[in-house]
């Protein structure tokens, strides 16, 4: 384990903390290839000069992430702003904890599970947020029902991924590895999921694109009287529904369960 006294400028502990297989793999998310990763040496750096190790920074993570559902309850704008700075700061520390880890070789089987924890914990938060936020701003009962469901998908959708990883691993497989595919092996499932490819409605699940959304919902109703929090609960529930059948459908008939 290298000291805190020790670290490296931003420019030397780059290559460190972020080689070639991190900014490369395709799980990566989307803010992380376009600005995250250039953001966080910057942010691991003073973290590692003030001695924090990785599971801290994980529990910082898990923190932001699962606050960023009652920042939604604060009504109008504000609270759509905090929770997007929430969001926004989840996954900045998510890019963190994995660099902390690797600088320090300390990367464990432990942080992977309290990162899981930090994911499943923030979409589920914001979900269940945004059906209460309805209710109680646009006046939609309703909207409560609407949440539970989308939160019970949205942990449905992130749970077939690691079904996946636990299914190969009571059977003997190695881990999924890059090169495996995710098409479907049949030719009709195989259309379907280049279809679905265009339209990745799955990635409208995660912490940033739920805050992002909630910031889009509460943007329409300031501007247009409209209660369009409750338009886009009412909306997502099924959308969800369809996502994890989907989803379920298309781990079935590819090659990651052979």
């Amino acid at each position: 384990m290298r000291g805190a006294a020790r670290v490296p400028t931003v420019d030397a502990l780059r290559p460190i903390v972020q080689p070639p297989a991190v900014r490369s793999r395709r799980a990566e998310h989307w803010t992380a290839h376009v600005y995250l990763r250039r953001v966080s040496p910057h942010l691991t750096r003073r973290l590692l000069l003030w001695g924090a190790d990785a599971d801290t920074v994980t529990w910082l993570m898990v923190a932001a992430g699962v606050l960023a559902g009652p920042a939604l309850l604060l009504p109008g704008l504000a609270g759509a702003l905090l929770a997007v700075g929430l969001g926004q700061l989840q996954m900045l520390l998510d890019c963190c904890d994995g660099e902390v880890a690797r600088y320090r070789g300390t990367a464990s089987a432990r942080g992977v599970f309290l990162d899981k924890i930090g994911h499943y914990g923030a979409e589920t938060s914001i979900a269940l947020a945004l059906g209460v936020r309805a209710a109680w701003h646009d006046d939609a009962s309703w909207a409560v029902t609407c949440g539970a469901l989308l939160a019970l998908g949205v942990v449905a959708n992130r749970a077939v991924n690691d079904m996946v990883h636990a299914s190969r691993a009571v059977a003997g497989l190695a881990p999924v590895t890059p090169d495996v595919s995710h098409r479907p092996a049949a030719r009709g499932w195989s259309g379907a999921w280049s279809a679905a490819r265009l339209l990745p409605a799955h990635r409208l699940l995660h912490s940033v694109e739920l805050t992002l959304l909630a910031l889009v919902a509460a943007l329409v109703t300031t501007a247009a009287g409209v209660p369009a929090t409750a338009w886009l609960v009412g909306a997502a529930a099924p959308v969800v529904a369809f996502v994890v059948v989907g989803h379920v459908a298309a781990v079935l008939t590819s090659r990651r369960l052979r």
